[in-house]
């Protein structure tokens, strides 16, 4: 399968989970038929703008940072971000995250079932 970017929806979220700003969400693959997958998708986050504090219960996320700079609250403590990182959070943890830079922040973000 091969999945076209002209044929990706993209969708923007108004203070995404109680964060700031505006989230811009590419979903790179519809994941409806994809057994143990819930999300896969490119998120760009504009300066001062975040993605608010939220939970992944049965579930595990990875965020690959792929542009920018930010910072995420990881087990309780604040950590910076930048091209190249990834961020894993499951098993019941929280996390938030937020651009810290002057220029766009990118993540490519995959939500994993199990």
């Amino acid at each position: 399968m091969i999945v076209r970017r002209e044929d990706m929806r993209t969708e923007v979220r108004p203070e995404m989970r109680g964060g700031q700003g505006e989230v811009t969400i590419r979903h790179l693959v519809q994941c409806d038929d994809q057994p143990n997958v819930r999300f896969i998708g490119e998120m760009t986050i504009p300066p001062d703008a975040g993605i608010g504090d939220h939970r992944h219960d049965a579930e595990t996320e990875y965020y690959l940072i792929t542009e920018g700079h930010g910072v995420v609250l990881d087990e309780g403590e604040d950590h910076r971000v930048t091209r190249g990182d990834v961020i894993v959070t499951g098993g019941g943890a929280s996390h938030r995250i937020r651009n810290a830079g002057s220029a766009d922040l990118k993540i490519i973000a995959f939500i994993v079932t199990y």
